[in-house]
């Protein structure tokens, strides 16, 4: 058996019940289950449509989000989550590369290196070594006046612990943002790249090793093998290039506004929902939502 689900952003809220009705009659499907009256509602089928992703693109012109997934093992034991651009709404290092004065010439790279067009750690050195020299009082500010986190994190961490989960922030970017916003929203562990400071001021260099795409891979292997449980217990979400390797293993692999070359590559998409949608695809409903 598999599980339609489909949702919406939460300000939205315009899922409307005619088209979940509309489809699931289509695809000859059980009957509608509501998670959120006007923001998610999922139905069982028994295979997976052959016209999936023409459905897709049409209900993504309605603003809606629509994932087909198997539905025996939705609930997740783990939660592996990039940062930057996922758990906030902000790259780290284009917003010190701002305050730096070299902030176009960052973003440039940064874009380039989330779109897979780049070598990741290739481009994470170069991009460092245009802080070098910045106040490292700078990383305070930033985080301070810059950083907001992205929509439905917190329910999302609270809700997977509260069920028993382990949650691991496991970022490209750098432990000066990672432990603020792990503790933040409540993650079990954090793992990034550190900035090298001398004399209270950015080297322009990184600790190394260098933690990039493979890095996530071994954090999916190394915390699963010691939690006792299999890459299939995980639920992994990213946007950029260095993620996919984790959302690929992960037993659900959640490209959230993901660049559209890594989206392509990923059989679960969301574009329009928040973070609260890795709760909806795990078939929890808003009532179930820990505070």
């Amino acid at each position: 058996m598999f599980v339609a689900t489909l949702l919406t952003n939460p300000v939205a809220g315009s899922l409307a019940p005619a088209l979940v009705e509309s489809l699931r009659n289509a695809w000859g499907g059980d009957d509608v289950v509501w998670l959120c009256p006007d923001e998610a509602a999922e139905f069982s089928l028994p295979e997976v449509p052959g016209n999936q992703w023409n459905v897709w693109a049409d209900v993504q012109n309605m603003g809606v989000d629509l994932v087909v997934q198997p539905s025996g093992a939705r609930r997740k034991k783990m939660l592996l989550a990039d940062m930057d651009s996922t758990m906030i709404q902000q790259e780290c290092i284009d917003e010190l590369a701002d305050m730096a004065g070299v902030g176009d010439r960052v973003k440039e790279i940064t874009a380039r290196a989330m779109n897979g067009e780049l070598d990741f750690e290739g481009a994470l050195t170069e991009r460092v070594g245009l802080l070098r020299d910045l106040d490292e009082d700078v990383i305070s500010q930033v985080l301070s006046e810059r950083i907001t986190l992205m929509p439905g994190g917190k329910e999302l961490v609270s809700t997977m612990r509260a069920n028993g989960g382990y949650a691991a922030l496991v970022s490209g970017g750098f432990t000066a943002f990672t432990a603020h916003v792990a503790a933040e929203l409540g993650f079990d562990e954090n793992r990034a790249n550190t900035l090298l400071v001398e004399n209270g001021r950015l080297t322009g260099d990184v600790q190394r090793p260098i933690l990039g795409r493979q890095a996530k891979v071994e954090a999916l292997e190394q915390i699963t093998s010691r939690l006792g449980i299999s890459e299939s217990d995980a639920i992994a979400v990213g946007d950029g290039a260095n993620d996919l390797g984790m959302l690929g293993r992960a037993g659900t692999g959640v490209a959230l506004h993901a660049k559209p070359s890594v989206a392509a590559e990923c059989d679960v998409r969301i574009n329009h929902g928040d973070l609260t949608a890795l709760l909806y695809l795990q078939g929890y409903a808003r009532s179930d939502f820990a505070a």
